[in-house]
């Protein structure tokens, strides 16, 4: 089939190459053209695993190629994806000036009804962006404008881990399609069960409904997964008054399969591009509505807090935020997560802004965020006072202190012997809960996790 995805950032690029690489012809858009440039050499500009491969492959076999003109790609597509950014308001509501500006642009190229044959005669039209129950509908509104070409506009949410991207779009445990309940829907409902047949041969994982129905399914997933991180996390809090270990806890609880052990990992605080963003956005339309979702405003500023929780300890550590001046503190990770160099919303921000402002001096390290790093720091924080190193090993050499934010696996078995001697004192401020603190007592550390207890020392 021949595909048009507007929007070549994370969602649109993964959905694309992944298309591509199943056959069909694919058009990406981008507003950018040294953007397109890069990409149509088989370059991408963030990382995630496996997707530059899969990028070069079918850019080589000339079945994905990259363009500024949305007009033409609009026009050549049976199928058209929207897969803009929907970035976060000054209130908390999603920003859709992307979204409505691509709906004109695909209006006018259908107001010429040139295109040739489509798919059941009508020009499939989804929303891949996360955007506001709705949306779908201004969108149609919006295209309707100005097209005369038959079009019908739906709505299939993405649900792609950063990290494991390419594997949820090409083995997927649910494809959610909102489709209008006439003739133009039941017409765009074998379109796209064409279009995604090769994703789930083993069984029917295509799950359809109404427009609005599956624009909220993808807020509700969001906000349900950060939940329970929150939960998690304010649980953590209550395990360390207590003298319980929040280790235990979840799996004690994640034995039950009806809670799960997925998303029961207390730790720093979530971040990046969709659950803090989601939260918000659904936050603020359930307000709007006069239905407010009052657990959603306490997983966000449990959020907030948890992101303030290992500076805290540092605090409680040291006695005063005054100790904290002139001391060197090793940092091992960036990114909101593994897998990833996404660094947006990411509590490793938080917490390298709250030490520099304490008068300290940081060492940091990620596999992946470096450069992303660079970037964000650049321009508020003095080179003195954040010092970017190539190896995790440089971060800890003559520091005071280690903090632990992101779990990338290279963090996950350091040579502790060697550690020991490295840093000024063998204090590890643990935001992941990577290590064991009896094991951590018997090498000799001073360690500090979340949820395990106010501080484990060694005798």
């Amino acid at each position: 089939m021949k595909v048009t995805v507007i929007g070549s950032g994370y969602v649109g690029l993964v959905v694309g190459a992944c298309l591509a690489d199943a056959g069909n012809r694919v058009n990406c858009v981008d507003i950018n053209p040294q953007k397109v440039d890069s990409l149509t050499q088989g370059i991408v500009p963030f990382f995630e695993p496996g997707l530059s491969d899969v990028v070069k492959r079918n850019v080589d076999a000339e079945r994905l190629s990259f363009t500024t003109d949305t007009v033409s790609a609009c026009r050549e597509g049976e199928v058209i994806f929207i897969a803009v950014g929907t970035p976060q308001g000054d209130d908390g509501s999603a920003e859709l000036r992307y979204v409505h500006a691509v709906a004109d642009q695909i209006g006018e190229a259908l107001s010429f009804d040139d295109s040739g044959a489509q798919a059941e005669g009508y020009k499939v039209i989804l929303t891949k962006s996360t955007v506001p129950i709705g949306t779908s509908d201004e969108v149609s509104r919006r295209v309707g404008l100005k097209a005369k070409h038959p079009f019908v506009v739906c709505s299939n949410p993405e649900f792609l881990k950063e990290g494991d991207a390419l594997n949820d779009f090409l083995k997927p445990d649910r494809i959610i399609l909102g489709v209008p309940e006439n003739e133009a829907g039941a017409c765009a409902e074998r379109v796209v069960r064409r279009l995604y047949a090769s994703f789930y041969r083993k069984s029917d994982r295509l799950q359809v409904m109404n427009v609005r129905s599956s624009e909220m399914t993808k807020y509700a997933a969001n906000a349900m997964l950060a939940t329970k991180i929150s939960f998690m996390n304010e649980l953590s809090q209550l395990a360390e008054a207590v003298g319980a270990d929040i280790e235990k806890v979840r799996m004690g609880i994640g034995s039950d399969p009806r809670i799960g052990y997925s998303f029961l990992f207390a730790g720093a605080g979530y971040g990046g591009s969709c659950f803090p963003k989601d939260v918000k956005a659904l936050r603020h339309l359930s307000v709007k509505e006069g239905a407010p979702l009052g657990i959603l405003e306490a997983v966000d500023q449990a959020n907030q807090k948890q992101k303030q929780v290992l500076f805290k300890r540092a605090l409680k550590h040291y006695g005063s935020k005054e100790a904290l001046a002139g001391k060197r503190f090793a940092v091992w990770g960036l990114s909101f997560k593994p897998r990833t160099d996404d660094m947006r919303e990411a509590p490793s921000i938080d917490l390298i802004q709250a030490l520099i402002k304490a008068g300290a001096k940081v060492l940091a390290y990620d596999p992946e965020a470096m450069e992303v790093a660079q970037e964000i720091f650049a321009t508020e924080i003095a080179q003195e006072d954040l010092q970017l190193c190539s190896r995790h090993t440089d971060c800890v050499q003559n520091a005071d202190a280690l903090f632990i934010v992101t779990e990338w696996r290279l963090f996950h078995h350091p040579d502790f012997d060697s550690l020991k001697t490295q840093l000024n004192e063998p204090v590890i401020f643990d935001g992941r809960n990577l290590y064991d603190p009896t094991h951590m007592k018997q090498k000799g550390f001073i360690y500090y996790g979340i949820g395990r207890g106010d501080s484990v020392q060694s005798s």
